[in-house]
């Protein structure tokens, strides 16, 4: 089943949302995934298109700098945040 170009925009922005509710805590794909009710897959692909346009970035480490095997933590990168801050007020 095929879902449409406007329908993944709606759902990225309810990603976004919450990782925006969750800054500066970056999320791992599989609770971003849980929290907006997805597939994990389908959501780990709409995580890297928005890593393609720079609206979030991608953490590879654990806090401790050792890389994870095959897991991701999501943030929203910097000038996403002071956006969706300005217009949250």
């Amino acid at each position: 089943m095929k879902i449409s170009k406007e329908k993944k925009e709606k759902i990225s922005e309810q990603i976004l949302n919450f990782l925006f509710q969750e800054s500066p805590k970056p999320a791992f794909t599989s609770k971003i995934a849980k929290e907006i009710a997805r597939d994990e897959e389908f959501t780990k692909s709409l995580l890297k298109d928005l890593f393609k346009k720079k609206i979030v970035n991608e953490i590879k480490k654990n806090p401790e700098g050792i890389p994870y095997l095959k897991r991701s933590r999501w943030g929203l990168s910097v000038t996403a945040y002071e956006a969706y801050k300005t217009l949250s007020t």
